[in-house]
């Protein structure tokens, strides 16, 4: 099992939407997160600097595969087409990078 944290900005007049939507993921979107081997998955939001914290793990043998495959999921695609606009990556990311991913630095069981 690998942890896997990511972090966004999230624009400030999308948090309501972003919290609505989010309170009724669409089924489809839980099927293919799933089907992706990501188990233990939750996205935090830091207010007032409006950063939203994800933490997945994820329960697969090749993560890249497994996220190409729910990119060109319909049902995946539809939903990023929503939530992408209210999101805005970090100055520092790399090219091609969306969330920024966070290394872990601690970790107790």
């Amino acid at each position: 099992m690998q942890r896997i944290a990511q972090i966004i900005q999230l624009k400030s007049d999308q948090i309501d939407e972003y919290k609505r939507i989010h309170a009724e993921v669409w089924p489809g979107v839980l099927a293919q997160i799933a089907a992706s081997k990501i188990k233990n998955y939750s996205i935090f939001l830091r207010e007032p600097e409006n950063l939203l914290f994800a933490y997945l793990e994820y329960h697969g043998d090749d993560y890249a595969a497994d996220m190409a495959r729910m990119a060109e999921d319909e049902t995946t695609q539809r939903w990023w087409k929503i939530t992408d606009p209210m999101q805005q990556p970090l100055d520092t990311v790399a090219d091609g990078q969306w969330w920024a991913p966070a290394d872990e630095v601690f970790h107790v069981d």
